[in-house]
C-alpha cells in the first residue's frame, strides 16, 4: 500500500498529474470516488460541447437555404437524442482515461479519499470499507462544484446546477438561468437554439459574459438580444417560489430598485463554482487555506511538507487546462526537473457558445489600469471573406498593445472558431512577440485566423481590408 505519488481526485488536473508522474519513474496512485476523469470529462468540458454541436447542427438546418440547400420538411430537435448523444461522448472519454491508467501502470483506487496523518490517505469504498495508502507526495486534485446561492437553492428538480441541466428527461419550455458567465450562456445557447424560451439574469451591470472586455460582453449582448434572449444585467435575483405550478423569480434591478419576476419552469443557477475541500482531512493535517481554496507555493506545495494541490481547489482560474498544468509542473518539480512557475496573465479562457469567445492577457481597461499606455485594433470579421464564405461574419478580433515596447498586452475575440484562434496568441506573448513581427507574418487567406494580424495592423495604422 505505499506508493510514490498518491493524487486524490481524476479530474483534468489528477489524471494529468498521474500520467507525468508515471511517465517520470514514480509508482503511482490515483483516487477517485465517481468515475474516470472527474467533472470536466464526464458532466462538464467534454458533454456540454457534444451538446452544443447538436445545437449547432440544428441551427444549420434551419438556415440550410443561406447556403443554397433546400431540405423537406421540417427538422425537428430531438432532445433525448441529443443528451444520449451527449452522455455517449462523456462516456466513451471516460474509457479512454481508464485505458492511459492501465498502459501507465498507475493503480486506480475507487472510494473516498481522505487525508490522514502521517501524512497519508484514507479511502473508504463503497461498501464502507477504508484502507489506507502511504506516499512519499500526496497531491489534492478534488475539483470544484456548482455553487450555491444563499436564495437560490439548488434541488435538482425545478433550480437545478450544470450536471441535471444535461440529463434532463424533458425539455423546458421556458428556462430562466442566473448567471451570465462560460456555464450560463453555453446551457442558455443550447437551450435556446432547441426550442426553449430562456431568459438570463446577471448580477454584474455589464451584461453576458462579464469578466471578459468590456467590448466582447456588449457585443455578445447585442447577438443574443437579437435572437431572441432577454438578458437582464445589473439584476438581483432575491427570491425564488417554486410552490407553484410556474416557479416565479423575484428580481430586483441594482441600480433604479425596479422590481420583475419572471415566469419559467426550470431555473438553472450557474453562479461559478465552489472548490471542494470540506471533509477530505485539510484540518486534520493543517493545511492552510483562504476562504475554503487551498493556499500553495508557485510549485503547488501547500505547508504541509508532502502535501500538495491543484486544480479548483486552488484559488487560480477554474479551467480544465489550468489544472492540466499545473499538476505536470507540480509533478515535475518533485521530480527535480527545472520549471517555471505558470504566467496566470497568459491563460486563455474560452466560451463556446455561438458565436464564441476566446481571450488571454490585460482587457483594454484592465491595462490602462496597470499603467501602460495602449494601442488598441479591431478587425470585424465582416470584413473577412473566410466568415463571410462561411455564412458567420459576427464578432472581431481586438488586440491590446503597450505602444512603447510594442508587448502584446491582451486579446479578445468573439466569432466562429476563436477557440482555436487564440492558442496563437498565447504562443506568441509566450515568445514576447512585438505587434510588428505579428504584421510581417503572412497569414494564410483566406483563413478566420488572418483577422489577428488584421487586428494588429489596425492597432498601428497599417490595416489594408478596412
Amino acid at each position: 500500500m505505499n506508493f510514490d505519488v498518491i493524487v486524490i481526485g481524476s479530474g483534468p488536473g489528477g489524471y494529468v498529474a498521474a500520467i507525468r508522474a508515471s511517465q517520470l519513474g514514480f509508482n503511482t496512485a490515483i483516487i477517485e470516488r465517481e468515475n474516470l476523469g472527474g467533472i470536466c470529462l464526464n458532466w462538464g468540458c467534454i458533454p456540454t460541447k457534444a451538446l452544443l454541436k447538436s445545437a449547432q447542427v440544428f441551427e444549420y438546418l434551419q438556415h440550410a437555404s443561406d447556403y443554397g440547400i433546400t431540405i423537406q420538411g421540417e427538422a425537428k430537435a430531438d432532445f433525448k437524442a441529443m443528451i444520449q448523444r451527449s452522455r455517449g461522448v462523456a462516456d466513451g472519454m471516460s474509457k479512454g482515461v481508464q485505458f492511459l491508467m492501465k498502459k501507465n501502470k498507475i493503480t486506480v483506487i475507487n472510494g473516498n479519499g481522505k487525508l490522514v496523518s502521517g501524512p497519508k490517505v484514507a479511502v473508504t469504498d463503497a461498501e464502507g470499507k477504508t484502507t489506507e495508502y502511504s506516499a512519499k507526495h500526496i497531491i489534492v486534485a478534488t475539483g470544484g462544484r456548482a455553487k450555491q446561492l444563499p436564495n437560490l437553492p439548488i434541488d435538482g428538480q425545478k433550480i437545478i446546477e450544470y450536471r441535471k441541466a444535461m440529463s434532463l428527461e424533458t425539455q423546458p419550455k421556458r428556462m430562466v438561468v442566473v448567471g451570465a458567465g462560460a456555464i450560463g450562456v453555453e446551457f442558455g445557447y443550447f437551450y435556446h437554439s432547441i426550442g426553449t424560451e430562456v431568459s438570463i439574469v446577471e448580477f454584474m451591470e455589464q451584461g453576458l459574459v462579464p469578466r471578459e472586455d468590456a467590448d466582447i460582453s456588449k457585443e455578445l449582448t447585442k447577438i443574443y438580444t437579437k435572437k431572441g434572449f432577454k438578458v437582464y444585467g445589473g439584476w438581483a435575483v432575491e427570491q425564488v417560489d417554486t410552490s407553484g405550478s410556474e416557479i416565479k423569480v423575484h428580481m430586483k434591478n441594482r441600480k433604479d430598485g425596479k422590481t420583475e419576476v419572471l415566469l419559467c419552469d426550470v431555473v438553472l443557477s450557474a453562479a461559478g463554482v465552489t472548490p471542494n475541500t470540506e471533509n477530505i482531512g485539510l484540518e486534520t493535517l493543517g493545511v492552510a487555506t483562504d476562504r475554503g481554496y487551498i493556499k500553495v507555493d508557485d510549485y503547488y506545495r501547500t505547508n504541509v511538507p508532502g502535501v500538495y494541490a491543484i486544480g479548483d481547489v486552488l484559488a487560480t482560474q477554474a479551467l480544465a487546462h489550468v489544472a492540466s498544468a499545473e499538476g505536470i509542473i507540480c509533478v515535475e518539480h518533485i521530480a527535480g526537473q527545472h520549471v517555471e512557475p505558470i504566467d496566470y496573465n497568459n491563460i486563455p479562457g474560452c466560451t463556446y457558445c455561438a458565436p464564441e469567445i476566446a481571450s488571454v492577457g490585460y482587457t483594454e481597461q484592465a491595462a490602462k489600469e496597470a499603467g501602460y499606455e495602449v494601442l488598441v485594433g479591431k478587425f470585424p470579421f465582416t470584413a473577412s471573406g473566410k466568415a463571410k464564405a462561411g455564412g458567420v461574419p459576427e464578432g472581431f478580433v481586438k488586440v491590446i498593445f503597450d505602444k512603447k515596447y510594442g508587448e502584446w498586452l491582451g486579446a479578445h475575440m468573439i466569432g466562429a472558431n476563436v477557440t482555436e484562434m487564440i492558442a496563437e496568441v498565447v504562443v506568441a506573448r509566450k515568445l514576447e512577440t512585438t505587434g510588428h513581427e505579428i504584421i510581417k507574418s503572412v497569414h494564410p487567406h483566406p483563413t478566420m485566423s488572418e483577422a489577428i494580424m488584421e487586428a494588429a495592423a489596425a492597432a498601428y495604422g497599417e490595416v489594408i481590408h478596412l
